[in-house]
């Protein structure tokens, strides 16, 4: 369990790496907003988390990479597993009520990279354009 990363996944950094190639800026676990999501855009007020299909028990239907419940140790992981799913239903439920927009991305949704690209814009909007560069001090 030690081993586990709980930020910077490899699901993770696929979308930060793609978002911030399509020209956006954003901040990386916010510890200000509830359940600190994975990247936030204040000025859009826009919050994307990347879940883990295993950990964040993603449904086996629209799942493609089918991780499904443990079958050893059950007592113990489907407790933790219905906690788990209850405390993201309670931080997306805070920043909704904040005036904040999510966006889930499962992790067998990084394999798509066009679907997700056409996503991640439809959700932020366009980037915004970098200020032209000055001209320099006579």
């Amino acid at each position: 369990m030690r081993a586990i990363r709980g930020k910077d996944t490899g699901p993770e950094l696929i979308v930060r790496r793609m978002l911030h190639a399509m020209g956006y800026r954003y901040r990386v676990h916010d510890r200000h907003l509830p359940g600190t999501p994975d990247l936030s855009f204040p000025r859009r007020r826009r919050v994307i988390f990347v879940h883990g299909c295993f950990w964040h028990q993603h449904d086996a239907e629209s799942c493609t990479l089918k991780k499904g419940a443990p079958r050893s140790n059950t007592r113990y992981w489907a407790p933790k597993m219905q906690r788990t799913r209850a405390r993201d239903a309670e931080h997306l439920a805070a920043l909704e009520r904040d005036g904040w927009q999510v966006m889930l991305v499962w992790e067998c949704e990084t394999t798509d990279r066009k679907e997700l690209a056409s996503r991640l814009t439809a959700f932020l909007g366009p980037p915004r354009v970098a200020h032209a560069a000055r001209p320099s001090a006579p």
